[in-house]
């Protein structure tokens, strides 16, 4: 399965440097913005970060366990610790270094950021900060740039783009279940539960994040080719990568390897940066391997797909993606032996923004929807969410958020929906500022 992996990369490589031929363009998208330094005039080091800081609050109720305890099962808390519905938290606290090699050499260069707030990859080991970027890219070879080291996956738009540009504050469901992988080692055990006769010591209590690894906040460890060009006066561009398929975890846990697979086509209308305007249409998959810590003699295929479009021309801005997923479904972070299985599950979101003219303010509306456990009868679980938000710009690197969660779920299963029922809306508040 390993060669025929490796045959699957290089097969795919061979077409897109094909196509690479034509000539390339000097706009930046995605996979340039993060892999790539302007060629002969970057800086051999330019200092840059940001940070977000919010407040959330939930207001769903919990549900009688059988030992008279109420619980509150994660959705109903608020993350990355689970152990409340309100708080404050510094959520993204990242400082980075990135440039060239110029004048040495100028097809050189690397990205490097530390993270240092309180979230899904701090938060376990109460670790005070991580690396999640550390990279070389090599722009040698004409239509195939090589860049190596720990950095972002080709894949859904939600994970590939700035987090510091995202137009809300939460991921869609889809995205936060199917793509924002949870990584767990023997000792992370599922949450069993209050002891009948015994109080849990807080309500809600802080048992409900059992993983002791970092989430894979849409990283990989390995080496992709990729590169940007012009056909008929579209941008195209592509993307291959073979990584570890441990997330943020640098070394690997096992011998096999995943494969990323990313393409998109772009008209251009204008602008420059994360906010530049265009009319783009992109398609990526993403297979793998898993082993289960729990037993390392079996291993469960984790195959994730999608397709999606992004339009914004000012003053209006439209997005829409398909996922599908199979294998490793995420089952909550209180349990982490569950989610080595064969389940499927998909999902999708349609997102639209408002820059309202002659005003700092930005209107923006959101829907997505999520099933999980569709080939189980019985098990099938459907999460669907409305998000209102808003956005005032202070000026182009700082900018309040407001957003408000209209959420709903609902399962097949009797015992899963008795936890379901209470699940209520949520807002949340958050300012960036970027530097």
């Amino acid at each position: 399965m390993k060669n025929m992996t490796i045959k699957t990369s290089l097969t795919a490589l061979t077409l897109a440097m094909g196509l690479a031929a034509a000539q390339q363009a000097s706009a930046a998208n995605w996979l340039m913005l993060q892999g790539t330094e302007p060629a002969g005039s970057a800086p051999r080091a330019k200092v840059w970060g940001f940070i977000q800081a919010q407040y959330q609050k939930d207001f769903s109720k919990p549900f009688a366990h059988p030992s008279g305890n109420d619980v509150y099962i994660p959705p109903k808390l608020i993350g990355p610790n689970l152990d409340d519905q309100e708080q404050f938290n510094v959520n993204r606290a990242r400082i980075g270094v990135r440039g060239s090699n110029f004048p040495l050499d100028s097809k050189t260069n690397y990205f490097v950021l530390l993270e240092m707030g309180r979230n899904g990859i701090t938060e376990p080991g109460n670790a005070f900060a991580k690396v999640t970027d550390a990279s070389v890219t090599f722009n040698h070879i004409p239509g195939a740039r090589v860049r190596v080291g720990l950095f972002k996956n080709p894949g859904p738009e939600e994970g590939l783009q700035a987090i510091h540009v995202f137009d809300y504050i939460n991921f869609t469901t889809v995205t936060n279940q199917l793509m924002l992988e949870r990584f767990a080692d023997s000792n992370d055990m599922n949450y069993v539960g209050p002891i009948p006769g015994k109080p849990l010591a807080t309500v809600p209590n802080a048992n409900m994040n059992q993983f002791s690894n970092s989430v894979g906040a849409f990283r990989d460890t390995g080496v992709q080719i990729f590169d940007t060009f012009n056909t008929g006066g579209l941008e195209t561009a592509y993307a291959i990568k073979v990584g570890n398929g441990n997330g943020m975890q640098i070394t690997d846990n096992d011998s096999n390897k995943d494969v990323y697979l990313y393409i998109s086509t772009e008209k251009v209308f204008g602008g420059k940066g994360p906010r530049r305007e265009g009319w783009k249409f992109f398609a990526w998959s993403q297979t793998g391997k898993r082993t289960d810590p729990y037993t390392p003699t079996t291993e469960y295929d984790r195959k994730r797909y999608g397709a999606g479009t992004k339009y914004l021309k000012r003053p209006f801005r439209v997005t829409a993606e398909y996922m599908k997923g199979k294998g490793v479904i995420f089952q909550g972070p209180h349990k982490p032996q569950n989610q080595y299985n064969d389940f499927d599950a998909s999902g999708w979101y349609v997102e639209g923004g408002w820059y309202i003219p002659k005003t700092n303010f930005e209107v923006d509306l959101r829907y997505d929807t999520y099933t999980r456990q569709t080939n189980a009868a019985g098990s099938e679980d459907r999460f669907k969410t409305t998000t209102v938000g808003a956005q005032y710009h202070f000026n182009k690197k700082t900018r309040f958020t407001l957003e408000y969660d209209i959420r709903n779920a609902d399962s097949d299963s009797a015992g899963t929906q008795k936890q379901f029922d209470g699940i209520g809306n949520r807002v949340a508040l958050q300012v960036t500022a970027i530097f």
